[in-house]
């Protein structure tokens, strides 16, 4: 069985800095991208930053350059690195993973828990 596990989430003040982690544990044969949403109250789920096989990555033009996403392969493990913080970056972060889950499986869809980061003015 698969899961996806953040942590590093808080609170901070506007300026500050947050660094998300993300392990994605079980029996995994191939991760093909996996990377970070959001969703604020009232408003739909967002793409934050994804990286994919090869280390291309992607991010919403909301927090280029100021967010950045990192991998440990041997740890399965995905960061962000969320710096310059705004209060609309206040939300719910989600980790996403399209991942190959054991032999015979097909590439599935897999979400975290999620974890609050909240940013004050």
């Amino acid at each position: 069985q698969v899961q996806l596990v953040e942590s590093g989430g808080g609170s901070v003040q506007a300026g500050g800095s947050l660094r998300l982690s993300c392990v994605a544990s079980g029996s995994i044969l191939a991760i093909k991208d996996m990377g970070w949403y959001r969703q604020a109250p009232g408003k739909q789920r967002e793409l934050v930053a994804v990286m994919i096989t090869g280390g291309t990555t992607n991010y919403a033009d909301s927090v280029k350059g100021r967010f950045t996403i990192a991998r440990d392969n041997a740890r399965n493990t995905r960061y962000l690195q969320m710096n310059s913080l705004k209060p609309e970056d206040t939300a719910v972060y989600y980790c996403n993973a399209h991942l190959l889950a054991g032999l015979g499986s097909n590439w599935g869809d897999y979400w975290g828990q999620g974890t609050q980061v909240t940013v004050s003015s």
